[in-house]
């Protein structure tokens, strides 16, 4: 081969292959995303969520993670929660036995704290960034959450998460039995039940705001150095004790008012235990709580020794019945608003301040509930959705 056709010969095959790069470029632009690529998971929006999939034990609230994203309609927020309140109510709607928890599959959650993310068309009174105390009837035990704003309550100043998801159920239930129904006074007594747990430790707390009121207390003996720290007067061991002995010892004639969360017999004996002129309010049924699961011998033993009285009886005792339930008030913002308004503004002078017993993450919920139930606790259990304190532990 001559030069001239050896140099005509390089240029033919250059020029070939700057024909052939554009169109491989051009079908590797137009080919389609191989099978493997196609399966790849994408990038979607997800929250935690704790749901209560049907009734049972502890097992029966489980961690799940949804998949979406949340977004507030009008007159609504979105919150991203950071501490959840654990209630007596949430361990009774676990064994089917709270009717204001929808049916399963739910999640449940009446309080919560967190930081305002995004709002809804129409909302002028809250702004990104809010750190808010939020009440709902159920569903607050997730990660974000969206709620009419006239169910979120701004944080006072200083107030942790864990505090303010501590406050609702247990301080307004407790204000309104004591100043609404029991219109407590000076130089009254008192007689609370479960004084070591969150409703307990919020109406002693409520109680000292009133001149010289004298607080009988049960709890075991094991928390009795914690209740008396907190204001109670008299400690009684209910596991050991008497209790209706144990008061009439003190106060002959019997107590003013008594806060009763237990039901069945307890009932009675809280009613004759009152002074003339005396108030029993009831707000709950713990008696019925034996186990993980529904007892079927507590619920009938509960139901045989449930108190009952006519009007005549009750003209004739000079002496006043109330129920309270919170859950039934969910249609009530406004009146239950202002109440939690008025216990803010005693936190801000320092004369309440919420006990936190422990803090657990999602994925520990059945511990939680456990410590709850088995009456281990002193003040309030917290859920939150991150396990930072114990992360923030292990880092120290």
């Amino acid at each position: 081969m001559s030069g001239e056709e050896a140099a005509a010969e390089q240029q033919k095959t250059e020029e070939q292959k700057q024909d052939t790069k554009p169109e491989e470029d051009k079908q590797n632009e137009q080919q389609p995303p191989s099978a493997q690529e196609a399966e790849k998971p994408q990038d979607e929006a997800s929250y935690k969520s704790l749901v209560l999939s049907g009734y049972g034990g502890y097992d029966k609230v489980k961690l799940q993670v949804k998949k979406g994203e949340l977004v507030p309609k009008t007159g609504e927020v979105l919150v991203r929660v950071k501490a959840c309140g654990l209630n007596f109510a949430d361990l009774m709607g676990r064994q089917g036995l709270y009717d204001r928890l929808p049916s399963p599959p739910v999640t449940p959650g009446m309080e919560c704290s967190g930081i305002v993310e995004a709002l809804g068309e129409g909302v002028t009174d809250r702004k990104l960034g809010d750190k808010v105390i939020v009440m709902n009837r159920a569903g607050l035990w997730q990660e974000v959450v969206t709620v009419l704003t006239s169910h979120t309550f701004l944080m006072p100043e200083g107030m942790t998460f864990e505090e303010a998801a501590a406050i609702p159920v247990n301080y307004i239930t407790a204000y309104m039995m004591l100043f609404d129904f029991g219109n407590l006074r000076p130089n009254q007594s008192i007689l609370i039940h479960m004084a070591a747990g969150g409703v307990g430790i919020a109406a002693t707390q409520l109680c000292q705001t009133v001149k010289d009121v004298t607080i009988f207390g049960t709890s075991s003996a094991s928390k009795h150095d914690a209740i008396k720290e907190n204001g109670v007067t008299h400690t009684i061991d209910y596991r050991t004790m008497d209790y209706v002995e144990e008061i009439r010892k003190l106060s002959p004639k019997g107590v003013d008012i008594v806060l009763d969360p237990l039901g069945g017999s307890d009932t009675c004996k809280a009613f004759n235990l009152l002074k003339p002129m005396g108030k029993l309010i009831a707000y709950g049924a713990a008696n019925l709580l034996t186990g993980q699961k529904k007892n079927l011998m507590a619920l009938a033993k509960t139901w045989w020794n449930q108190f009952s009285i006519n009007a005549m009886q009750l003209l004739q005792s000079n002496k006043a019945v109330c129920g309270y339930h919170l859950g039934y008030l969910d249609e009530e913002m406004e009146l239950v608003g202002g109440v939690l308004s008025k216990i803010l503004d005693l936190y801000k002078q320092g004369k309440i301040k919420p006990r936190v017993d422990s803090v657990w993450p999602f994925q520990q919920v059945g511990d939680a509930m456990r410590q709850m139930q088995e009456r281990k606790n002193i003040g309030k259990v917290i859920l939150v959705p991150e396990a930072e304190k114990e992360e923030k532990k292990e880092e120290n």
